[in-house]
């Protein structure tokens, strides 16, 4: 398979999402609705991990990046979701998961200013229009 099959399946998977996440949140807390999808997810993995012989590969990893991989799964996976889920029970998926969508700008200008990445015109162009797309969706 190519990269770009896999973006689009990516797309599809993060599309649909949210609509069962926002039909799930109806009669629960954001934070009970996280843990119960990160369980899922949790013991998944662990299930897959342990069929395809890698766990031991867990411990193999160094210090310096388990670090960086407990910092992302803390930022993105804990609190991103747990923010996610709140803007979702309360706010309109229509209108929530574009916003949210958006993190892209925040990615560019951080592997800018952390990873030395260039800045380009297409980058520029890119998040203008995520901008835009903003302030659309977000207009009533």
């Amino acid at each position: 398979m190519t990269t770009l099959v896999f973006a689009l399946l990516t797309m599809l998977f993060w599309g649909t999402a949210p609509i069962f996440g926002k039909i799930g949140l109806k009669s629960i807390d954001p934070l009970t609705a996280l843990t119960i999808r990160s369980f899922s997810i949790s013991l998944v993995l662990l299930i897959i991990t342990i069929l395809t012989g890698k766990l031991t590969g867990v411990f193999q990893i160094g210090i310096r990046p388990m670090g960086f991989l407990v910092a992302e799964g803390l930022l993105g996976s804990l609190i991103g979701h747990f923010t996610y889920f709140y803007a979702l029970k309360y706010g309109e998926a229509s209108k929530m998961v574009p916003i949210t969508a958006a993190f892209p700008m925040v990615t560019v200008l951080a592997a800018i200013v952390f990873l030395n990445e260039k800045f380009t015109l297409n980058k520029l162009i890119g998040t203008l229009f995520i901008m835009a797309g903003i302030l659309i969706i977000k207009s009533k």
